[in-house]
């Protein structure tokens, strides 16, 4: 499923209506980076509006708004306002179930996981366990 947004943003700058925006592939900023990106920078760089101007300044003044929405990222918006760490949070969540299905069929010939409501939460209580263990503490 992709995940993917336009984020614009609504200001004025020296008495002109300025709306600059972006269409971002979320997945792959947070297969990236492990989070969402900023997305006043991106949009500033997007549209040349230079990241040390009086110009930036008054677009991070502004909300952002969110459009045309794609993916598991809808769930997260309410009134053009993304919810970025439920998104993210449910995002990995997503991405884990993904790859733990994978393995489940491949080790056990389990094609959906769905189908087996205990199982999948206990493999995902097991991720979430190896997800917030430090490396060295095993």
């Amino acid at each position: 499923m992709k995940n993917s947004i336009t984020a614009t943003i609504e200001f004025y700058f020296k008495g002109e209506r300025f709306a600059p925006s972006i269409t971002l592939d979320l997945d792959k900023h947070i297969q990236a980076n492990g989070c969402l990106p900023n997305f006043y920078s991106l949009i500033a760089i997007n549209n040349n509006i230079d990241l040390y101007s009086y110009e930036y300044e008054m677009m991070q003044s502004e909300q952002i708004s969110i459009t045309d929405a794609q993916g598991l990222v809808k769930e997260y918006i309410e009134d053009g306002i993304l919810d970025t760490e439920a998104f993210e949070s449910a995002w990995q969540e997503h991405k884990a179930l993904q790859d733990i299905q994978s393995i489940v069929e491949k080790n056990m010939g389990i094609s959906n996981l769905e189908e087996h409501p205990e199982l999948k939460e206990t493999l995902l209580e097991v991720y979430r366990l190896g997800a917030n263990r430090p490396a060295n503490s095993i």
